[in-house]
């Protein structure tokens, strides 16, 4: 199989540490609001590559996080706002979350983990970072000295004044005095006497946002990992700073085998963000559309091709799916029919060319006639099996 990594910038053969498992991590939400057609597009494109690899016999065991805190206080703000507890804003959004996501046939991972789940092994590597000197505190916050490690940026490939430009966008406070250098970034945030926090030696507190993912994928996967996954927008600075922080931690072990990340969902000419408020919720398109017409409409889309959303783009697929459905329901398959998936296989191991596998089912559709002849049927079962592995309930 062959996969972009965003560490190398190139489409290379995908080489897994044992021949029979693979482990998988893919960044979660921050459950401060409705998922809109940004997540669709991450966890379904994430979701087809996972069913694909189990369909090729290898035993994956896929991770998925909730930043349910961190240093930001988008949770707390909306807690404050609404007179809740940020555990009940953190559960009500994950549960819409996940009621959706159900929706779009999309699996659950194997372990959904909680960042305040994992609080001790938090807390153990920043010791471990503080002692070999990789970050520093400095009245109660605890940053990472990214000038300590000297490969910080390696998938972004920018230059540190274009980092520092990024940083600034995303929210890292370059101006920060108790920083060393304008790039390092919070492990360990102070809370307020209001505000969420945990014991610590640097004083009550709460982790930082990277952290997270790194804790969780320490624990509950291992030192290295075979995929990491995310949308586009994480790469700088959330997966910079678990690939540094991480390596770190394990004596530069490698971190990540491949890099994989979803392009931006566009909308009214920019990113569907939370932030920008152009969302288009995946709840509303329900109220429409099935799921299995958003789903198709997702996988008319390369995983890694940033697309604008257009209704009338979604209106087609959901016209094709329905054509494609309407041909399968007027066959039984009680009986046991050879197939051959060697094309559509080979389709999805280069790169996972999701919109070439959509068409080739349409063509195999195409040949399918009313008769009940041998050819129809085959191409009814190949059709049915190549479905499930896209995840479109049949």
């Amino acid at each position: 199989m062959k996969l972009y990594n965003a560490r190398t910038r190139s489409v290379e053969e995908f080489l897994p540490q044992s021949k029979k498992s693979i482990t998988m991590y893919v960044c979660g939400i921050t459950p401060n609001n409705a998922a809109h057609l940004g997540h669709a597009f991450t966890y379904v494109s994430f979701d087809v590559l996972i069913r694909f690899l189990r369909y090729l016999d290898y035993n994956v065991k896929y991770v998925q996080n909730v930043t349910d805190i961190n240093d930001s206080d988008d949770v707390i703000k909306q807690a404050n706002e609404t007179h809740k507890t940020w555990q009940e804003v953190a559960t009500y959004w994950t549960n819409d979350y996940l009621q959706y996501m159900d929706e779009l046939n999309v699996q659950r991972p194997n372990d959904f983990i909680k960042a305040t789940h994992v609080m001790p092994k938090i807390l153990e590597i920043i010791g471990k970072l503080v002692e070999t000197n990789y970050a520093y505190e400095k009245n109660g916050f605890v940053y990472f000295d990214t000038q300590k490690h000297k490969v910080y940026g390696i998938l972004d490939h920018f230059s540190d004044r274009e980092l520092l430009l990024l940083s600034k966008e995303r929210g890292n406070n370059t101006q920060d005095l108790n920083k060393k250098h304008p790039l390092d970034f919070v492990l360990w945030f102070k809370s307020q006497h209001n505000e969420p926090s945990w014991p610590s030696r640097y004083g009550p507190g709460r982790p930082g946002w990277h952290i997270e993912c790194s804790a969780i994928i320490l624990q509950y996967l291992g030192n290295q990992i075979d995929i990491h996954g995310g949308g586009r927008d994480l790469l700088f600075p959330h997966h910079e700073s678990e690939i540094a922080q991480s390596e770190a931690y394990t004596n530069n072990a490698p971190f990540v085998n491949v890099w994989m990340h979803t392009a931006m969902v566009m909308y009214k000419g920019d990113k569907m963000s939370k932030s920008l408020g152009n969302l288009i919720l995946i709840k509303d398109v329900l109220q429409k559309y099935t799921g299995n017409q958003l789903r198709w409409y997702l996988l008319s889309k390369k995983y890694r091709n940033e697309f604008a959303y257009q209704e009338e783009d979604l209106e087609k697929a959901a016209l094709e799916i329905n054509t494609i459905l309407s041909i399968l329901s007027k066959f039984s398959t009680k009986k046991a029919v050879a197939i051959n998936r060697h094309d559509f296989d080979q389709i999805l191991l280069n790169d996972l060319n999701l919109p070439l596998a959509l068409e080739y089912i349409k063509t195999i559709c195409s040949r399918i006639t009313d008769s009940n002849t041998t050819e129809s049927l085959t191409n009814v079962a190949l059709v049915k099996s190549c479905l499930e592995t896209l995840g479109i309930v049949v």
